[in-house]
Parts: C-alpha cells; sequence; structure tokens
C-alpha cells in the first residue's frame, strides 16, 4: 500500500478539526481581545485530560500582522505575529 492510501495519511477524514476564532477564543490579558497565550491556557480543554473535546488539530483563523479589513485574513506579514495576539514565542509554544 503506498502511502497516499495508508490510514495514517487519512487521519482527517475521521478526526476532530476545531476552529479557533483567536480574536474571541480566550483574553489572557484583559484587553477584550482573544490571544495565544489565552489558547495556550485552554489546550487541556481541547486535547490532554479525559474530559477534553478529543480535538485532533486546530485550524486557527490566522495571527498575524493585518490592516483589519477582512477579519484578519488580508494579512500583511506572515513571518510575524500581531503583537495584539502576542508573539512568535507564544505561537511556537502551541505549534510544540
Amino acid at each position: 500500500m503506498n502511502a497516499v492510501n495508508s490510514s495514517e495519511s487519512l487521519w482527517w477524514r475521521e478526526g476532530v478539526i476545531y476552529h479557533i476564532y483567536l480574536r474571541s477564543f480566550a483574553d489572557s490579558n484583559g484587553d477584550g481581545l482573544g490571544d495565544l497565550p489565552g489558547l495556550i491556557a485552554h489546550l487541556d480543554h481541547l486535547n490532554g485530560n479525559p474530559d477534553a473535546l478529543g480535538v485532533d488539530a486546530l485550524w486557527i483563523s490566522p495571527p498575524y500582522p493585518s490592516p483589519d479589513k477582512d477579519f484578519g485574513y488580508d494579512v500583511a506579514d506572515y513571518h510575524n505575529i500581531d503583537p495584539r495576539y502576542g508573539t512568535l514565542s507564544d505561537f511556537d509554544r502551541i505549534i510544540s
């Protein structure tokens, strides 16, 4: 069986993919805007403890700098994190 047909490469067919609209998910600093540290604080609710939702993958709305004319999807810089959402270090923690 080749890799394209292996069950491992098709995990997404039966996996749970959870969309995180970052700006409203969890606010860690009280400024009224969700952020990466807020998401980090709630990762165990998504997957990681017996009562978690059992999420297999996260789809995170863009955390990049943006002029915000399209709710953050009009990305201005794919190499940085909008400071309102946190830092590259915060993003690295989520990835790891």
